[in-house]
């Protein structure tokens, strides 16, 4: 049986727990190692049975409790070469930590991985999608500016897709951060909006998505209710119903316990 859950999502830490026939991975560490524990202890499974992280990029909020974390349980770490040579530079990995490069395809048990690449203004970021051993699979697309050409490659088809949700445009604009801090988000290279999600999932919908998870929200920067409204309005436009031809759900800062079954 496959599940994911959501541990952590914003600019605070992001973490996903990836999981199918007892096989537990993790795709990014962005709290303490401490902390990721605990929400792993929630779910009643072990710290020491996560068999590997997939690291989107080398982004404090999405790499801050790697090493500690896998050095502790000898936890493999994946990552591209671009970002693996970063993460050292940053002493976010050290001699000890089991890191390897990805490049776009890597299978291990119970799950076969396909990486894509995203436009973020770091080193390389990365999007995940999951195969599954009973023929299910979930994808991760976050941190990035536009859903680029690779991601398009690879998304279609994903029973179930982590959004990139972040920000609404009007209240950036209308928002205290400095304008290079505005430029960097509404950029190439920096996040996704409402309504640039709502767009791309009407695609996702059409190719067989019936599961969508918003994620990455700002605090400062989006409402929940607001990222939901508009990517439910999107969908119907494309004549989808929520509830039954999707579900839609909006990822929580930090998990409440909960996992989604696909």
């Amino acid at each position: 049986m496959a599940k994911v859950c959501q541990l952590f999502s914003g600019s605070s830490g992001n973490s996903i727990l990836v999981s199918n026939g007892g096989h537990n991975y993790l795709v990014d560490i962005g709290v303490s190692a401490k902390r990721c524990e605990n929400a792993l202890k929630q779910l009643d499974i072990e710290p020491g049975s996560i068999e590997g992280i997939f690291v989107t990029h080398e982004h404090s909020d999405h790499a801050k409790g790697v090493r500690v974390f896998a050095d502790r349980y000898n936890t493999p770490v994946f990552a591209s070469p671009l970002c693996v040579d970063e993460m050292k530079r940053l002493n976010l990995v050290d001699d000890k930590t089991n890191i390897s490069k990805i490049e776009n395809h890597l299978s291990l048990d119970g799950i076969e991985t396909l990486a894509f690449h995203q436009s973020h203004d770091s080193v390389d970021c990365l999007g995940y999608r999951f195969n599954f051993s009973d023929g299910r699979s979930a994808s991760v697309c976050t941190d990035t500016g536009f859903v680029t050409d690779n991601a398009k490659e690879v998304l279609p088809g994903s029973d179930l897709v982590f959004m990139e949700s972040n920000h609404e445009i009007a209240m950036i604009n209308a928002g205290p951060y400095p304008y290079m801090l505005k430029q960097r988000i509404l950029g190439a290279g920096g996040h996704l909006s409402n309504f640039a999600c709502g767009e791309y999932l009407k695609e996702l919908a059409k190719s067989g998505t019936t599961r969508f998870v918003l994620a990455h929200l700002s605090r400062e920067n989006n409402l929940p209710e607001l990222a939901k409204q508009t990517a439910v309005a999107a969908l119907d436009e494309a004549h989808f119903e929520e509830n039954s031809d999707y579900r839609l759900y909006v990822s929580p800062t930090e998990n409440e316990g909960r996992c989604i079954v696909l």
